[in-house]
């Protein structure tokens, strides 16, 4: 099987399988966000503990966007995504049956790195798409990816709610395993695109970072916008408990908010085509710091109002932050488009990074200064990357004077 034998309605029906498997693999690194208290309380955990394994979880996506997607270039991308498949179940069987802390934040270091198919498969999208869709395919793919960061919190909060989190882990092995025989179904096999040796590979993609200032520019202003991002979702759950008295179930429903605006993300594409993508990415970092924030009110508002304050600002930040993803993609992937499964690898290490930075520094924060400790981080993070983008800009146009 290969692309060319797909029809347009096989290749619908396999799009779409695909955003079910990146939306269901990355939504493993986020399952843990809304189990934190109960997690805490089954293995009694302090909160810097707790924090550790979101932590984890996050750096080990990093670390294999950094050294395990380079392969895609050089292997059959298939063949990639179901030993990733297979890992990531047997992993999360594993951490539903961890009983200390250590062995949770080793299983949680590599469940993050198994967890990177979900960018094996969007880059799939594209070589599957027929002629002239490509942007469509992989903006579906992207959504499903999008809605399985957001949902995922949703889901696991009312999962451990009712069955506890060790549950929720097991179902969440399940669902990966189904996935993987799915990917085994309709996948066809990749044809390589380099016959580089994973050295030279590496290599290649530190020249890269070398070469392109912009594309270091747009991993540090992303980079700074997930910590905001991972700080948030982070802390959360141990928040609504401590001050609200709410469980993981009220903390999961916050994902809903947060789904609505990285729903309206995949407008972005559009308006970086009229306005341009450098100006889609200093509107996004701007709605980010703007929604975090507008939560320094939160003090002066009744209880109902500052909940109600936190799901606006969700919806607001996470808006701004999908927006300027997908505006740092364009501008990433126009630099090279041979190389764009590399630039991709170098602008996501980047955000998850952040991510695991932002989860770490948040419940640090969080322990020492409390919720307010945390959107002051979160702002101004946001305010960074808004800097980042407008620096960029200016140099951008003086080089162009210069021109």
């Amino acid at each position: 099987m290969n692309r060319h034998s797909l029809s347009t309605d096989v290749v619908g029906w396999v799009i779409f399988a695909l955003a079910l498997g990146a939306g269901f693999s990355v939504a493993a690194i986020y399952y843990s966000q809304p189990l934190l208290p109960l997690m805490g309380n089954d293995l009694h955990l302090t909160i810097n503990g707790m924090g550790l394994v979101p932590t984890l979880t996050q750096a080990g996506y990093a670390l294999g966007i950094l050294f395990l997607l380079p392969l895609g270039d050089r292997h059959d991308r298939r063949r990639l995504i179901l030993f990733k498949s297979a890992a990531l179940a047997l992993l999360l069987l594993a951490c539903s049956l961890t009983s200390h802390l250590p062995s949770l934040l080793i299983v949680s270091l590599l469940l993050g790195m198994a967890a990177t198919m979900a960018q094996d498969i969007v880059p799939a999208a594209a070589i599957l798409a027929p002629a002239g869709k490509q942007g469509k395919m992989v903006g579906t793919v992207m959504t499903g990816l999008l809605l399985g960061i957001l949902l995922s919190r949703t889901v696991s909060g009312f999962v451990g709610a009712a069955f506890g989190w060790r549950v929720m882990y097991q179902m969440a092995a399940v669902s990966i395993a189904l996935i993987g025989i799915l990917m085994w179904s309709v996948l066809p096999r990749f044809a390589t695109h380099s016959t580089l040796s994973y050295p030279a590979l590496m290599k290649s993609m530190a020249h890269l970072w070398q070469r392109y200032p912009s594309l270091r520019r747009a991993a540090m202003a992303q980079g700074f916008l997930s910590v905001a991002f991972s700080a948030f979702w982070s802390t959360l759950a141990m928040m609504l408990l401590e001050k609200y008295q709410l469980g993981s179930a009220v903390a999961g429903t916050f994902g809903i908010a947060g789904a609505a605006g990285a729903l309206a993300a995949p407008l972005a594409g559009g308006l970086a085509d009229k306005m341009g993508a450098e100006k889609v990415t200093q509107l996004g970092a701007g709605l980010v710091m703007v929604s975090f924030a507008l939560m320094f009110l939160l003090p002066v508002l009744p209880p109902h109002g500052q909940l109600i304050l936190i799901a606006l600002s969700a919806v607001g930040f996470d808006l701004g932050l999908q927006s300027s993803l997908v505006a740092h993609q364009n501008l990433v992937y126009g630099l090279e488009p041979q190389a764009r499964g590399r630039l991709n690898a170098l602008l996501f290490t980047g955000v998850f990074i952040g991510m695991a930075a932002g989860s770490a520094l948040g419940s640090k924060l969080y322990s020492v200064a409390s919720w307010q400790g945390v959107i002051v981080l979160a702002t101004l993070s946001a305010l960074i990357a808004l800097a980042i983008r407008l620096i960029d800009a200016r140099q951008m146009q003086q080089a162009e004077q210069k021109a």
